[in-house]
């Protein structure tokens, strides 16, 4: 599935989201940018190595946030954990949706009608819509689909336009990211979603 991270230019603090690969463009493109103030996590797949999130605290003094369900994962590391829900600034937050992994979350933030970075939570399909995706390692595919549904309740056609995706960002075709989100959302069959068997 391949993993896509992503930087997050804000006056309130650049925002990193899941681990990239740690080299020296990289590094370069960070340096570039000014740094980072977080590093969030979208799913336990996203972060890496323990020596590299060491290194990315260690060279940036940030702040790593991440759902409290996957912070035990990480009891070598400074984090900071949440439950449904932490605003890292008035223009962004993270959401817990539980499905993919356990402390599955997204990053919502409020630029271009609303920026949503799904991690593995919402991915590509062949045809380029986002969708949940029942996966082989898929944690609990029901709550996945409550999942779906909390973010439709939580936000409007207005509210979320961009969703960015943390894998299988090929079947995107090099546009990097997926318009009309909400609509994307809006025309999934849930009930039909829930006879769907692992791909």
């Amino acid at each position: 599935m391949g993993g896509t991270a992503y930087l997050v230019r804000s006056k309130h603090g650049n925002i990193l989201v899941d681990c990239p690969a740690w080299n020296d463009t990289t590094l370069a493109l960070l340096e570039q940018h000014g740094g980072i103030r977080w590093l969030v996590l979208t799913h336990r797949g996203g972060m890496g190595t323990v020596s590299q999130m060491k290194q990315i605290q260690s060279q940036y003094g940030c702040e790593l946030l991440v759902q409290e369900q996957e912070a035990y994962l990480l009891p070598q590391i400074e984090v900071t954990s949440f439950q449904r829900s932490w605003s890292l600034s008035p223009e962004a937050s993270m959401i817990w949706t539980p499905g993919h992994s356990p402390g599955s979350a997204c990053l919502y933030y409020q630029s271009e009608g609303g920026v949503l970075f799904t991690g593995r939570h919402l991915l590509p399909n062949v045809q380029g819509q986002l969708l949940p995706l029942r996966v082989a390692k898929t944690f609990h595919w029901f709550r996945q689909l409550r999942s779906v549904q909390l973010l439709l309740d939580e936000f409007t056609e207005e509210t979320l336009h961009i969703g960015c995706p943390g894998a299988n960002t090929g079947f995107l075709r090099k546009q990097r990211c997926v318009h009309d989100l909400y609509q994307q959302l809006r025309s999934i069959d849930l009930t039909h979603c829930k006879t769907l068997q692992p791909q």
